[in-house]
């Protein structure tokens, strides 16, 4: 009796998920908006691998390469938050919330690794053309992106298997309008230590792409600087801009939401339009991007 009397010692069942706060009488015309995000990020991801495949010239491993990251953008654009801005259905179980958390996690994890990879690629295309198609055949490639995807799928995979094993009765209602790993580590009350540590592990590979992405992007400046001609200083540049476009893209909402979890205590409405920049940006920015780089 004293533990069902104490709530926080009450073991919840049910997750609550908000919109933005001070809107909820306007949130069908949140909706409106983020509907039509959704339909140009669909269009323009499922425009661009049709591309991939149609056309003959667009078959190098850059392409290839683009295709995982524009699939990767449109599966992890989960509409949970249209639920909450159309019918004000806020409630998600708990196992409903873990696999969420998976998926988007996931190809998080994934489309982190392509945008490593495809700075590789630019590296590769810009120190050594002549050997470029040699090195990145399409067999490699296909075994690349295997490789992306299991390895993603087997670091986030013990998220949901430990999250499974705890206790959530700290609270019911999650900071954002879909779930995040580190939104729902906020209400366990159970012993969560592992689940922590792993989190951070996990948190310090993706900032480890980060760094070789970087110092990828360095190497080929330093080559690219090397040129002697302007005009071709700037061609060959041009072949790596939209790859810098997308990861600034990705990193800089990732980045800002992480800090703000981690230090922030400003307004929640700026960490639920930040996650939502996070989820709702990259798929619909990304074809953008491409297609105006390759006018």
């Amino acid at each position: 009796m004293e533990s069902v009397s104490n709530t926080s010692e009450v073991e919840i069942s049910t997750f609550f998920l908000v919109g933005i706060p001070g809107m909820e009488l306007s949130h069908i015309w949140v909706a409106i908006p983020i509907c039509l995000i959704f339909l140009f990020a669909i269009l323009g991801n499922c425009t661009i691998l049709f591309y991939i495949k149609t056309e003959t010239s667009l078959h190098e491993p850059m392409y290839y390469f683009l295709s995982m990251l524009t699939f990767s953008d449109a599966i992890s654009s989960l509409p949970t938050m249209l639920r909450i801005c159309l019918f004000n259905a806020t409630g998600i179980s708990i196992n409903s919330c873990i696999a969420q958390e998976f998926f988007i996690h996931g190809f998080s994890a994934m489309e982190s690794s392509v945008l490593f990879i495809m700075s590789v690629d630019c590296f590769i295309a810009i120190n050594n053309p002549l050997r470029y198609t040699s090195i990145l055949t399409g067999a490699r490639v296909i075994k690349i992106g295997l490789v992306i995807a299991v390895v993603c799928i087997f670091f986030i995979l013990p998220f949901p298997l430990t999250l499974k094993r705890l206790k959530f009765c700290k609270k019911s209602v999650l900071s954002h309008s879909y779930c995040l790993h580190q939104d729902v580590m906020k209400l366990v009350c159970s012993d969560n230590k592992v689940n922590i540590i792993y989190g951070v592990f996990v948190a310090l590979i993706v900032m480890l792409d980060l760094v070789c992405i970087s110092v990828s992007y360095i190497l080929t400046l330093k080559i690219v600087l090397g040129i002697a001609s302007h005009k071709d200083r700037l061609r060959v540049l041009n072949t790596c801009i939209s790859h810098i476009c997308a990861v600034l893209i990705f990193y800089v909402p990732v980045i800002t939401l992480a800090v703000l979890h981690r230090f922030g205590k400003n307004s929640p409405v700026i960490r639920i339009i930040i996650a939502d920049i996070f989820l709702l940006v990259p798929p619909l920015m990304n074809p953008i991007v491409y297609a105006v780089k390759s006018q």
